[in-house]
């Protein structure tokens, strides 16, 4: 039914954002483990992991109406389409006295920026609550509709 459109749109949005908190837990947690995943004979460190999301609902024909002036099917929500790691290179510490050292004595460090993954945080946060208060703005429409009926 189109009355619960607002709603399942708040659903969709409220359940990527608690994925990118968890994922962005996940970085936080990993931002100092050094043998994450074996790889071509040797340990890799951690490597940042992030969200992509895309909304749901677009695909060529929309898109087509849309450029063409239209009525395209607009406002279906958002979807996670995949976690990618992100490919910068990993942080080089010289500690001669760390068991993952490398012959030069240096070490390879996650990718992980713990100022970046709090701003990421703060944000999905944000666009969580904001979430939850369209949320509780449409249950309270719908209920005032159903109070017309009294």
């Amino acid at each position: 039914m189109a009355i619960f459109q607002n709603i399942n749109i708040s659903a969709s949005a409220l359940t990527t954002q608690r994925l990118r908190m968890d994922v962005i837990s996940s970085n936080m947690a990993n931002m100092d483990t050094t043998r994450a995943q074996y790889v071509d004979g040797q340990w890799q460190p951690y490597r940042r992991k992030m969200v992509v999301t895309q909304p749901e609902g677009t695909n060529f024909a929309n898109m087509l109406n849309q450029a063409l002036g239209k009525q395209a099917n607009v406002g279906g929500g958002v979807k996670v389409t995949e976690i990618v790691e992100d490919e910068t290179p990993f942080k080089l510490v010289y500690d001669p006295e760390h068991p993952d050292a490398n012959e030069e004595g240096y070490v390879s460090l996650p990718n992980v920026d713990p100022l970046k993954e709090m701003v990421d945080l703060m944000g999905s946060t944000r666009s969580y609550e904001a979430n939850v208060t369209v949320l509780n703005a449409s249950k309270g429409m719908l209920m005032k509709a159903l109070e017309i009926g009294k």
